[in-house]
């Protein structure tokens, strides 16, 4: 067993594609001597060179267009975005482009390619550098969507999504880069669309992914002497795993969702969709949706932590769960 941190296995994960495989190739800016702003491309450059770690300008969209353009002649492109917030600035190659040329090509064309970005609140960077914008993706058809919470999922799925022949979007929580996990030293990987159960519950499920998982794991402990909660990481949200979810929910007959993002239109609300379509009259109470506030994220850290869901409120939302019924 090895020590590795969040941002460490990111950066093994694409090392070990790369050697494997010398179509994969790195893009994105300060990638190259610099190693990224968090470090995930560290030592990258030096080891592979400037042709398969490619430091670009500040152009989120021709980031993108770089990567999509390479994907359909045949290499496996990686992108990383600074912040998931700049996306916006390459949303048409991903929403018009990446997104769609395998069905609009009759699946001619494959798009095996990954956009790396950082999301989440936690670091007091205000409106512009603070959003959770997950849901955007969800809602695009021809995308895959992965948001990992352990260090070992963030390997064996960016590894799975490496060799994936769709537009992956692959999200990671910046706040979790720092945590440590004791992994094998073999080779692994993580198949995408498979949830895990990180707790065993009898009274409810709460759904999550990502850091928010943080705070349901803290709030199922403070509630372990009372209410017996079922942990569910969703880990990929494109394609949900919605065996494993309905499987759980059917035993407990009661769910929260919990994110980060903003409640409104957040991807809590596809998750209480599914379930309340497929097991609504095997639920003991209406499902609810733990999310942020309606608001772009303040700078202040006062404020900031009042916008953003706390262990509290996961608590106070399984409470009152579990009363109704």
């Amino acid at each position: 067993m090895a020590t590795l941190k969040f941002f460490n296995a990111i950066t093994q994960a694409i090392d070990e594609e790369m050697q494997r495989d010398e179509r994969v190739f790195v893009v994105g800016e300060d990638v190259g001597k610099w190693g990224g702003v968090w470090g995930t491309s560290q030592g990258l450059y030096n080891k592979y060179g400037p042709d398969r770690v490619l430091d670009t300008p500040i152009s989120e969209a021709g980031i993108i267009g770089t990567a999509v353009g390479a994907a359909i002649t045949g290499l496996r492109p990686i992108a990383e975005i600074m912040y998931i917030d700049f996306i916006t600035c390459g949303m048409d190659q991903v929403v018009n482009q990446a997104a769609k040329l395998r069905l609009m090509s009759g699946n001619k064309l494959t798009l095996p390619m990954v956009i790396r970005m950082p999301e989440g609140c936690g670091t007091m960077e205000a409106a512009q550098h603070s959003q959770n914008l997950e849901a955007w993706f969800v809602h695009t058809p021809g995308l895959k969507v992965i948001a990992p919470y352990t260090v070992y999922d963030a390997k064996g799925l960016l590894k799975s999504a490496i060799r994936d022949d769709n537009p992956v979007i692959f999200i990671e929580n910046r706040c979790l880069y720092g945590r440590k996990e004791n992994l094998p030293e073999d080779e692994w990987l993580v198949p995408i669309g498979k949830a895990s159960v990180l707790k065993q519950g009898r009274d409810i499920t709460v759904i999550s992914y990502s850091r928010m998982l943080d705070r349901v794991l803290q709030a199922a402990a403070q509630l372990e002497n009372r209410i017996s909660v079922e942990v569910i990481d969703l880990r990929t949200l494109v394609p949900m795993d919605i065996e494993a979810v309905s499987a759980s929910v059917r035993k407990t007959g009661r769910c929260v969702v919990a994110h980060e993002a903003p409640k409104r239109c957040g991807f809590g609300s596809e998750v209480v969709r599914v379930l309340t379509e497929m097991l609504f009259s095997e639920l003991k109470a209406p499902p609810t949706v733990v999310g942020g506030a309606d608001i772009p994220i303040p700078y202040s850290p006062v404020l900031e932590k009042a916008c953003i869901p706390q262990t509290k409120d996961v608590v106070e939302a399984i409470e009152k769960v579990c009363s109704a019924s």
